[in-house]
């Protein structure tokens, strides 16, 4: 039979080396972004989406050695919304400016 591996002690006083994994080092800042994307700017959602994006492919191809992936996960939702926002939000400029134009067109030919 194969056995596994006895634990490796290389913590003081007998205790495993064991432990929670780390977070990913980007963890809290693709958060922060993702929150101020919603927040205060949304021109930071996609950077968040991103970063997001790539961070969470690191920590599923880690095999667990990497943690975080709650925030991680929150920034890139986060980032998805505030994206989706900011989109709206130049088609909504867009659209006004474009009946703006047309609007300001069709005063002055009313004119003659």
């Amino acid at each position: 039979m194969n056995y596994p591996p006895p634990p490796q002690y290389g913590a003081p006083y007998g205790y495993p080396a064991y432990g929670p994994p780390q977070d990913h080092p980007q963890a809290v800042t693709i958060l922060i972004l993702g929150i101020l994307g919603l927040l205060l700017c949304q021109f930071l959602g996609p950077v968040a989406w991103v970063m997001g994006k790539k961070a969470l492919n690191e920590i599923d191809a880690s095999g667990g050695a990497i943690g975080g992936r709650g925030s991680v996960q929150a920034g890139y939702i986060c980032g998805i919304i505030s994206s989706v926002l900011l989109i709206l939000s130049i088609l909504f400029i867009v659209v006004m400016v474009i009946l703006a134009a047309s609007g300001a067109l069709d005063s002055s030919s009313s004119t003659y």
